[in-house]
């Protein structure tokens, strides 16, 4: 997790006071938040109470005779005095002062983060972790689905090295194998996105979703369902047509001792008997009968592989439509917004000719 202090910011209301632009960034995402100087001492405050020790560092003392909105100097040292009292506590390996309640509040990070460690691998493994529970934060399963994305698509390259890897074993099987890994991983996940759903009326407090938003969210699931279940197919296909490619190398061998065995004008009738193309490691061996069989079985897997990437296509085609009528949706949305602000405008306009009557 990344912790800065880019900028700061003069605002009016209610008074003239300077804000602080706190940038976050975490291993999925990142955002901004105003803080003054008095939550920084709040903070200070709160840490030294709840973690029964005061941090590593302190927050810059609070000036009496100098103020940061007539002061750009004050206002800069001040600046980064502050990104060093975060940055500190971030990376300080003694971790009470991130799994205070009052740390969380603060940044605004999600309840269910445990900042038992500031390294960004580990918040990231916290917040998309599988076996932690249901996803009940929305937050953190929008965090979720996109590690989810990242499965899908790691397995798909695995599976698509395993398919450019002919003839090398070795690297055929450790393919599968981490393949299977982000397969078994995205179901995982899956199950955890799908009870989190099944659990938003009432575990999630008052970050409740609404309808619209709860059925957008799981078509999403619906459709990584989907695409697991066909990766899933595509690689349970290659791993059959790589065991046919076995028992049929395996014929070939035993056919070839056994034509070793004959006489060199028994060998001439039989290989007399094909119609020889360009020949391969795979069809070398075969008679006409076994390359028939080589051939329909080809073809089938072709078929196959046709049938899932039509199946995906749909799908593809499905969520397209379902973006267009979430954007017609939103459009709308925007348009009676505008008419809402142009209304509003326009009775502040008149509100404001009455205050100038008056004055």
């Amino acid at each position: 997790m990344e912790i800065s202090i880019p900028t700061t910011q003069l605002s009016t209301n209610p008074k003239p006071h300077t804000t602080y632009t706190i940038s976050m960034r975490l291993p999925l995402r990142s955002f901004t938040l105003q803080k003054r100087f008095s939550d920084f001492l709040t903070l200070h405050a709160q840490l030294t109470s709840q973690a029964s020790a005061a941090p590593p560092i302190s927050p810059p003392p609070k000036s009496y005779f100098s103020n940061t909105t007539h002061n750009p100097v004050l206002a800069e040292s001040r600046r980064v005095a502050l990104e060093q009292y975060l940055q500190t506590i971030s990376s300080c390996s003694e971790p009470r002062w991130r799994d205070t309640s009052a740390w969380h509040t603060f940044l605004n990070l999600p309840s269910s983060v445990s900042a038992k460690s500031s390294i960004a691998s580990n918040l990231h493994g916290t917040i998309t972790s599988a076996a932690s529970g249901p996803a009940t934060d929305p937050v953190v399963w929008l965090d979720m689905y996109r590690e989810l994305k990242a499965q899908l698509h790691e397995a798909r390259i695995q599976i698509t090295r395993r398919d450019q890897a002919a003839g090398n074993t070795q690297v055929q099987h450790e393919a599968s194998a981490q393949a299977k890994k982000s397969l078994v991983k995205a179901g995982s996940t899956i199950a955890t996105l799908a009870d989190g759903l099944k659990k938003s009326g009432d575990d999630w407090g008052s970050q409740k979703l609404g309808e619209g938003e709860v059925r957008r969210r799981k078509d999403l699931v619906a459709s990584a369902r989907k695409e697991k279940e066909s990766l899933e197919g595509l690689l349970s296909a290659m791993v059959a047509k790589a065991q046919v490619d076995a028992v049929m190398a395996d014929k070939g061998a035993l056919l070839g001792m056994g034509a070793a065995a004959t006489n060199g004008s028994a060998k001439k009738a039989v290989g007399s008997g094909r119609v020889l193309g360009k020949e391969t490691a795979r069809t070398r061996e075969l008679d006409n009968a076994g390359v028939l069989q080589l051939q329909q079985q080809m073809m089938m897997e072709q078929d196959e592989d046709v049938s899932v990437l039509a199946a995906a296509v749909r799908r593809q085609r499905e969520l397209g439509e379902q973006i267009n009528q979430e954007l017609v949706i939103q459009n709308e949305m925007l348009g009676m917004l505008d008419e809402d602000v142009t209304r509003v405008a326009g009775k502040v306009e008149v509100a404001r000719k009455r205050v100038a009557k008056i004055s």
